[in-house]
């Protein structure tokens, strides 16, 4: 059996680089004043022995541990998966590593995970939404682990916030919509139980309707997963001869919708046009291409890494962010067919 090779130490770094051990944690730490020729020995000595500086050790000297959490409601969505992308790319680029974890859009599992976050020593802590466990913001202030709330922007919450105004986001669908004509619209939206993005947005359309002198009726609502099998189901639940328009909650429920619709034989849009949610990359190579609203998970992900990282290395407060959406007309929708 080959014997297990021993890793080097920061003392063999030392001896190697002929500086002492703490001057090779000086320049691991990237802390106090050292010649540049003193760096280039001990960084050229850790590289010719491989050295990995001991983390433990390195988050006591700088009182964080270099790492990031972010839980997430669910993975079946893939609009989580580009603002986590976004923001591990600008953690990693500034020196942090994720720990991600998935709720299951359950609040009482989440609080265990932003526990077991706190456990891990993560130094600050991304959430999606801002409807949380009040023992989450409990906990989180009691241990001044910093966070911020992404996918959602109100301005009168407590937590900061790194995202948009889901309620005022929806307007600028239902302004497309009633001016092409449509009156007898529905909903296919995200289960709103433990979810304040879907609830706002089905608040938001019903708003804008009410201000038009229409309306959106809870007979006319119909909440789903995040999935195209059961927004193919709810589809042939809440679909009529009177419907013009379905509202989605996310470009998955939308997906759904428009293959329900095909083959039903049903002409989009020239029968019923259909709206989606967050602009997901597929949206725009259907057939029809899928008219939804941009929400930039690119840039959320990657400003709540900036800024959450900003307030951890500075002792201070995370900045809110208010990001804008933007409506994406294609062809899915088009104007109001004569009844």
């Amino acid at each position: 059996m080959t014997a297990r090779r021993k890793m080097p130490t920061q003392q063999d770094v030392a001896t190697h680089a002929n500086v002492s051990t703490a001057t090779v944690s000086r320049v691991v730490n990237d802390r106090g004043i050292i010649s540049a020729d003193v760096r280039s020995r001990v960084v050229l000595a850790i590289q010719e022995l491989n050295y990995i500086p001991d983390a433990s050790a390195r988050a006591l000297s700088l009182q964080r541990s270099g790492t990031l959490g972010a839980i997430i409601p669910s993975l079946n969505n893939a609009i989580f998966a580009e603002g986590i992308n976004a923001f591990e790319r600008a953690a990693q680029a500034l020196g942090y590593t994720l720990i991600l974890s998935v709720s299951q859009q359950d609040l009482a599992r989440e609080h265990d995970l932003v526990i077991k976050m706190i456990e891990r020593g993560v130094d600050g802590l991304l959430l999606v939404g801002n409807l949380h466990d009040e023992r989450v913001f409990e906990r989180l202030e009691q241990t001044g682990v910093r966070h911020v709330c992404t996918w959602a922007f109100d301005e009168n919450t407590s937590s900061a916030n790194v995202g948009f105004d889901n309620t005022g986001s929806m307007f600028d669908i239902v302004d497309h919509l009633t001016d092409l004509g449509h009156q007898h619209i529905v909903m296919l939206a995200g289960k709103a139980h433990d979810n304040d993005r879907a609830r706002d947005r089905i608040n938001g359309v019903r708003h804008r309707l009410e201000s038009k002198g229409l309306s959106l009726p809870e007979s006319r609502v119909v909440e789903v997963e995040y999935s195209v099998a059961q927004s193919r189901k709810a589809f042939n639940a809440i679909i009529d001869d009177k419907t013009t328009a379905v509202i989605c909650g996310n470009d998955v429920i939308a997906y759904g919708a428009l293959l329900e619709a095909q083959r039903m034989g049903i002409d989009v849009p020239g029968q019923l046009s259909i709206t989606g949610f967050d602009d997901l990359s597929l949206s725009a190579e259907l057939s029809p291409s899928l008219t939804t609203v941009q929400v930039g998970a690119d840039v959320m992900g990657d400003t709540a890494a900036h800024q959450l990282i900003r307030a951890v290395e500075n002792q201070q407060g995370v900045e809110s962010t208010r990001l804008t959406t933007q409506l994406i007309v294609r062809e899915s929708s088009g104007p109001v067919r004569s009844l």
